[in-house]
């Protein structure tokens, strides 16, 4: 796997179509969340390109969230992204908003742990601590079962993304739990520096 771009200019990359605070934070924390996966499973040598594909998973959803998956490689490209990358960005949104598939290992754990990341941070943000660092995988447990809470993260995709995995949806859980862990700091440390 190639690495395409330099992390700078993919971080320029994404914020020329993205302003919003909660899509900044979301897209650093899957970048770290990615990072930390490439590592635990083996892929150390591959990191920066997992963690390039964590951080422009959403790079066409702010501006144009009904062509999502499907107006970033335009963009992508234009920013001088390979076609690897793409693909990678791409997969993560199969089945909800296009047809390319997650084959590689990489894309599978993106694919399940985007909408997981989302779904822990709305836990975390109810938390006295605002913290993933004390959260638990039973109340997480709770969150996931119940329907109205975050309701905009598919459970069915968190699901499915665990299955492709070949993981039990409490493993994929905890593992993404502990990824997010390892990152909360840097993240709110880089969105602060961006933001101010």
């Amino acid at each position: 796997m190639q690495e395409t771009i330099s992390r700078e200019k993919a971080l320029t990359l994404l914020r020329a179509y993205n302003q919003e605070p909660f899509h900044i934070q979301h897209a650093l924390t899957v970048e770290g969340v990615m990072d930390y996966f490439a590592r635990e499973l083996g892929y150390s040598e591959e990191a920066d390109f997992w963690a390039l594909a964590g951080l422009l998973h959403d790079i066409d959803f702010e501006q144009w969230p009904e062509e999502h998956c499907k107006k970033a490689p335009e963009l992508m490209r234009e920013g001088g992204c390979g076609e690897e990358l793409i693909h990678a960005v791409c997969s993560h949104g199969y089945g909800e908003c296009c047809d390319v598939e997650p084959v590689h290992e990489m894309e599978k754990v993106l694919f399940a742990a985007d909408e997981l990341t989302g779904l822990i941070g709305a836990a975390a943000r109810m938390r006295p601590s605002k913290s993933v660092m004390d959260m638990e995988v039973s109340s997480l447990k709770k969150k996931f079962k119940d329907k109205k809470f975050a309701a905009g993260c598919s459970r069915d995709v968190i699901t499915q993304g665990a299955e492709r995995l070949g993981w039990t949806l409490e493993e994929l859980m905890e593992r993404t739990i502990l990824a997010m862990r390892s990152c909360e700091a840097k993240v709110a440390a880089e969105l602060d520096a961006l933001l101010n």
